[in-house]
């Protein structure tokens, strides 16, 4: 076997030896592991390299590392662990101070933090957006990636095509015409990462030729606007009511395209109503662009399904989904379906942002389309929603009648108002007040770009029906009169 060539050190925090003393190897490496221990590269946990293969690597005899992790262990840094190794054992030292993350709301976005939420103990998490994790289908997971570990071809794990997975976008138009109306080919769908990047692309697009507005709902999603900042777009508020975006209103704004959330805006949680959306769609035909964002279509409990816009419409809407309510938004996988003038562009760019999206997810995912698997798991966890709904509601109008709670009958969050009698709230104070109780709520005004009445959204997804009831019963107490 031929030697190992000297001075190359190792991989391991770039240890060379030649820079020890001649006569000093084990303590050069103990004051070396130290420093990696104190200043945090090597954190409580982790684990140390064998003592045989640190040896090879550093090309020095095995005892100089056998005595190093002694010494260490004699100062309570390292332990030895039977069958495991050794491993880091001490505490990392704090490092620099670093602002929290800001709070994240639905769909999926960052929000500014209550004042003073952070010194509150927070036990019920109401924040809206987010499905309940502990129900993601982990086994069906795990069978359908090991199924697909099991047949894909090397070449499918190499860059492909960036506009996704061939399997997953035959599954999804057969799945999105099934359930949403969705009329497309597997040629118009292109996977991204979320919504969120779905809007990013199209604003990059719509920028090159010339679009620097965006219409947008009042109140609407202030995650998806201050996106729409970064990308260069100027929203523009168009108001909404008990029937969803006014048509009327967007006219009069001059604007050519629009944001909408249709089959359950967010954050009111209307549905937009018949009217409204042949109004929209004759507003497209004249020149029009929407960009649909089928926020929370999955989840309807006591009302008819609605199509998805773009079925009547594919020229002039641009149709987006994702699998962030009804699996996990950590998954970042979504869908675009463009009007076809703009799916080659839309396509560079996607490539041109990161690729395409990561396969072996996508190849699970279209696994579970084509077994039945999601559709299963929607079933299931649409009638956990709906009973956890339901103990919310029930009990938030038992202990306070008066109050007025909207959007119950689809999604994972209800918007709570308050009586005419009170039109001067403060609801970032009165989130604030329930915080301070231990209960975190997002206030509507936080989703305004204009001013308007007063509210608290609230999610239920993620909170077992016991649980809803005991913040029912906190949001009674505090707000009740």
């Amino acid at each position: 076997m031929a030697a190992r060539p000297s001075g190359l050190g190792t991989d391991f925090l770039q240890l060379r030896p030649e820079t020890a003393p001649a006569k000093g190897l084990t303590d050069w490496l103990v004051g070396a592991l130290r420093s990696a221990i104190g200043d945090g590269r090597l954190s409580g946990g982790a684990l140390l390299p064998p003592t045989r293969a640190l040896a090879d690597d550093l090309d020095v005899s095995r005892g100089v590392v056998v005595e190093a992790y002694r010494r260490l262990a004699e100062e309570g840094l390292v332990s030895a662990r039977t069958s495991h190794g050794t491993v880091v054992t001490a505490a990392v030292r704090p490092g620099p101070c670093r602002a929290d993350p800001p709070q994240r709301s639905g769909p999926g976005r960052f929000l500014p933090e209550l004042p003073g939420a952070r010194d509150h103990r927070i036990d019920l998490d109401l924040a809206p957006g987010t499905p309940d994790l502990s129900a993601f289908p982990r086994a069906a997971w795990l069978r359908a990636e090991r199924a697909v570990l099991n047949q894909v071809s090397p070449s499918a794990l190499a860059y492909g095509d960036p506009r996704g997975s061939i399997e997953l976008r035959t599954q999804l138009a057969g799945w999105l015409g099934r359930v949403r109306g969705v009329r497309a080919h597997p040629e118009d769908i292109l996977i991204v990462g979320g919504v969120a990047q779905a809007v990013a692309l199209l604003s990059h697009v719509l920028r090159g030729r010339g679009v620097t507005r965006f219409a947008v709902e009042d109140p609407g999603s202030r995650g998806a606007r201050e996106g729409l900042t970064y990308s260069g777009m100027t929203p523009v508020p168009v108001p909404v009511d008990a029937d969803g975006l006014r048509v009327d209103a967007l006219t009069a704004t001059g604007e050519r395209t629009v944001l909408v959330t249709p089959a359950h805006q967010f954050p009111t949680g209307v549905v937009l109503a018949p009217d409204r959306r042949g109004a929209l769609l004759d507003w497209a035909r004249q020149g029009g662009l929407i960009i649909e964002d089928d926020y929370d279509a999955e989840y309807r409990y006591d009302r008819a399904p609605v199509p998805a816009l773009q079925s009547a419409a594919p020229e002039h809407v641009a149709h987006t989904g994702s699998i962030s309510k009804t699996m996990a938004p950590g998954m970042r996988i979504g869908w675009l379906i463009a009007p076809r003038e703009l799916q080659n562009e839309l396509v560079l760019a996607k490539y041109a942002n990161d690729l395409g999206s990561p396969v072996l997810p996508q190849l699970v995912l279209a696994d579970l389309l084509g077994s039945g698997e999601l559709d299963r798991h929607i079933r299931v966890t649409r009638l956990r929603y709906r009973a956890r709904r339901d103990a919310f509601t029930q009990t938030l109008r038992r202990a306070w009648p008066a109050a007025r709670v909207h959007g119950v009958a689809a999604g994972l969050h209800v918007l709570i108002d308050f009586p005419e009698s009170c039109p001067k709230l403060d609801d970032v104070a009165l989130a604030t007040r329930l915080a301070e109780a231990g209960v975190l709520t997002h206030p509507l005004s936080w989703h305004r770009v204009r001013p308007g009445p007063p509210g608290l959204l609230v999610g239920y997804a993620a909170n077992s029906p016991d649980r809803l009831r005991e913040a029912a019963r906190r949001i009674a107490d505090l707000l009740r009169p």
